[in-house]
């Protein structure tokens, strides 16, 4: 009778606060209104990231028409079931059917392996967009078809609070309201009832206390959440180096050392110091800012709110696959939690990390910093609608005083130095894909800037308090699908453009005809129809401007926006490449530009004179100017005749060419600085192995034509020393009809882009040429002029 009786008065309860919640929570802060609802919870409830939405029970009241009533019973038992199956496929071995599976730490992957354990052991046929759009078992289990083919349960009444530590326990509850909310157009893109959410969700920035607006000085302590991610590792250490701030960073992790040890991890994972100083200017807190008051004990939070002077929330869960449901507790109640830590204690700017993705609407006009956002009903990405509702919650939070920046980058690319890179952005799934498969979907722009920039532009925002309270749109210069074309053909990638329709399928038929197990992301976007429509809005947008942005740059005497082209992109493709995302040029590729050498000489025995012609006809390739820039190298191919080795010619089996080897640092002081280096691998029509090394230097002589095309050979059997050595010369009659004439070019290329590949060419290898005889010269005219007069064993012979 006891247990019935606090039932009951739980049941009451909760009912209170709803109705509390409904009038519009006059007086009760967001606190408060969690602190009600998890009061109401008990003692017994599980721990989990989101309430329990009410159930219906079978003595409540009849469902409304055109809806199932299926027992409450059913539901929950059915929901305990998922559960039980979905806590195989998550990290802690088990999972409450309220808790978000994908917050419990399930991914894509586990998304995949879940739906088909259910139909196999369950007989539960659920669509996969179904789990992302909302993953905890107690909604699937509604939204799961029951023996008749009817949905097994209405929807859920939206949760107009943030979420808590313990849920409610199931209570009878009045009927759900129908999906078409009031200001919710019929036609709306977005789902009835995530945007009925997003409505509730709204509302809770209208309980924030009315505040004064903060000092106007730089920072001295920052509250910064998300420094283990991509952008926010990044912006810690900008933090660092461009003021004297000291640094709060909050970590999802079960204690201080676990924190500290996934923050620095994190760090180091991204190419940036961990040191003593970084140690010495941040203070770990263990906490997640999913939970009431980021899971802080009482006491920090409210130092917090007393002692800082500015917060940094960089904190989302980036995910587009995930619905609203599934990514509303980290991407926009977090981010009012983080207002209300502004507003308590002494006033504190809030320097909110949003998304370009606000204007993730097809066919929206513009994207000024200034422009109205995406209709949130066409929005049906639940990454874009939750950024969405944070911005637009945290606009609303401004009329209550709160100083409120929002920064809006748009794709997030790679460091332009260091070439760390997020491996599971889209951006960087695309780009690699481009690469792999040299293939590119027609597109208006691309709103992509590099990490590096971002971060700066961000962390000047924060310090620098004339720059407080307005948008802006952190997107660099935009880069057109002709500029990636171009970008790409030069670097020796040329790349065909199709269709999004077109591109998308060939994509998925290449990944599933030869599986990339660091793109199985991108094959979970490219099938998922929902992240479908988050790539179509992204590729047909209009470029986003960014004026207040520019003049913020200029005014602080920042790196001015520059478009991330080949040349910035170099670093951050070699890491895709390393990691297993993209595909650099090979030389068993098709190749990018090439013509032909011929040399003839003689050579002889080492150490004898050389009397035996010796010949090479070979073929000079480069696969693309990424190799040329990184490598000086070029690829060797062709024959060599020389009847001391055998009477038939010999075929280069394996060659490579290094222009200006070791910087051309001479082998021997003052006398001969290397040009060329030749190593080719032979092999006879016997089968026999040799090999072949060759140098053409550089010295200070008169001959300097002559040292351009002469070459001093050494040959052998593989594994033996040299046995033959000798000179052999490019004719002067042939150099430049065969090596400037001559040059071919990949015939897919535009005249216009070949043209643009040979004067590249040139350039680079003349430019390279020039340094290398420059260097003897300018030695030698050092020697001359040095007043000390010391002799050298050399000087006699100059």
């Amino acid at each position: 009778m006891r247990e019935v009786n606090e039932n009951v008065s739980a049941a009451a309860e909760q009912r209170a606060t709803a109705e509390e919640i409904e009038r519009g929570g006059v007086g009760l802060t967001v606190t408060e209104l969690l602190a009600r609802v998890g009061a109401a919870a008990g003692p017994n409830s599980s721990d989990t990231t989101e309430p329990a939405p009410s159930h219906r029970t079978g003595t409540g009241p009849d469902p409304a028409p055109g809806t199932t009533g299926t027992p409450a019973r059913d539901v929950d038992t059915l929901a305990a079931t998922i559960a039980a199956v979905a806590g195989r496929y998550v990290p802690a071995g088990h999972l409450s059917p309220d808790a978000d599976f994908f917050d419990a730490g399930g991914t894509s992957v586990t998304a995949v392996e879940l739906v088909a354990a259910l139909e196999a052991e369950l007989g539960l046929e659920l669509d996969l967009d179904e789990v992302f759009a909302d993953a905890r078992p107690i909604s699937l289990a509604r939204r799961a078809p029951d023996g008749t083919g009817t949905a097994a349960s209405v929807p859920s009444t939206p949760t107009p609070v943030p979420p808590t530590a313990h849920a409610a326990p199931p209570a009878t509850a009045a009927p759900s309201p129908t999906l078409s909310a009031p200001g919710i157009p019929a036609h709306s893109a977005a789902r009835p009832e995530d945007l009925a959410q997003i409505l509730a969700d709204l509302a809770l920035a209208d309980r924030l206390p009315f505040i004064a607006a903060p000092e106007p000085l730089p920072p001295r302590r920052v509250l910064l959440t998300g420094a283990t991610g991509f952008l926010g590792s990044h912006m810690l250490l900008d933090l660092l180096r461009h003021s004297d701030a000291h640094v709060y960073c909050l970590v999802r992790a079960a204690d201080e050392a676990a924190a500290t040890t996934r923050l620095g991890e994190a760090l180091t994972g991204y190419a940036l110091p961990w040191s003593s100083e970084v140690r010495r200017r941040i203070t770990v807190l263990p906490g997640d800012i999913r939970h009431p008051h980021l899971g802080l004990p009482a006491d920090v939070w409210n130092t917090l709110a007393h002692e800082l002077d500015g917060i940094v929330s960089v904190a989302a869960a980036v995910d587009f696959l995930r619905g609203y449901q599934s990514l509303r507790a980290g991407n926009v109640l977090g981010a009012l939690t983080l207002a209300e830590l502004a507003a308590a204690g002494r006033p504190k700017p809030l320097h909110h990390i949003s998304s370009i993705a606000v204007f993730n609407e097809v066919g929206i006009p513009s994207m000024g910093e200034d422009d109205p956002l995406a209709h949130i009903d066409r929005l049906v990405a639940g990454y874009d609608q939750t950024k969405w509702a944070a911005e637009v919650a945290l606009r609303r939070a401004r009329d209550h005083g709160l100083v409120v920046t929002a920064l809006r980058p748009g794709g997030i690319s790679g460091h332009t130095r260091t070439g760390a890179h997020n491996p599971q952005d889209l951006s960087s799934g695309l780009i690699s894909a481009f690469g792999r498969f040299r293939t590119v979907p027609a597109f208006r722009s691309l709103n992509a800037a590099p990490v590096d920039w971002v971060s700066r532009v961000a962390v000047a925002v924060v310090c620098e308090p004339d720059a407080w309270g307005f948008d802006y749109n952190l997107t660099g210069v935009p880069n057109t699908l002709d500029d990636v074309v171009r970008d790409m053909a030069l670097g020796g990638m040329h790349v065909r453009v199709q269709d999004w329709d077109e591109w998308r399928a060939d994509a998925l038929a290449r990944l599933e005809a030869d599986p990339v197990p660091e793109l199985a992301f991108l094959t979970h976007v490219l099938r998922s129809p929902t992240a479908l429509k988050l790539c179509e809005a992204t590729l047909n947008g209009p470029a986003a401007t960014a004026d207040r942005t520019t003049a913020l740059v200029e005014a602080l005497g920042l790196a001015p926006a520059v478009r991330y082209d080949a040349r910035a992109q170099l670093k951050t493709f070699e890491r895709l490449a390393h990691d297993g995302l993209a595909r650099l040029p090979h030389k068993d590729d098709q190749p990018y530009l090439w013509f032909t050498e011929t040399t003839e000489g003689t050579v002889g025995p080492v150490g004898a004179a050389s009397d035996t012609p010796c010949s090479m006809s070979l073929t000079l390739s480069i696969a693309s100017m990424h190799q040329l820039v990184t490598d000086r190298r070029v690829d060797v191919r062709g024959e060599i005749t020389c009847p001391a080795l055998h009477a038939e010619p010999l075929t280069v089996e394996h060659g490579d060419i290094w222009v200006r080897p070791e910087e051309g640092i001479p082998h021997r002081h003052g006398l001969r600085h290397p040009l060329l280096r030749y190593r080719l691998r032979l092999t006879d029509p016997d089968g026999g192995r040799w090999w072949l090394e060759g140098h053409k230097y550089a010295r200070a002589r008169r001959d300097v034509w002559r040292q351009t095309r002469a070459l001093t050979v050494e040959l052998g059997r593989e594994g033996e020393p040299a046995s033959l050595a000798g000179e052999v010369v490019v004719p002067a009659d042939s150099y430049i009809r065969d090596q400037i004439d001559g040059i071919e070019v990949d015939p897919r290329l535009t005249g216009q882009e070949k043209r643009a590949a040979k004067l590249t060419w040139l350039a680079w290898f003349g430019l390279e040429m020039g340094r290398g005889l420059l260097g003897p010269f300018a030695r030698a005219a050092a020697d001359l002029l040095d007043l000390r007069r010391v002799p050298t064993p050399t000087e006699h012979r100059r």
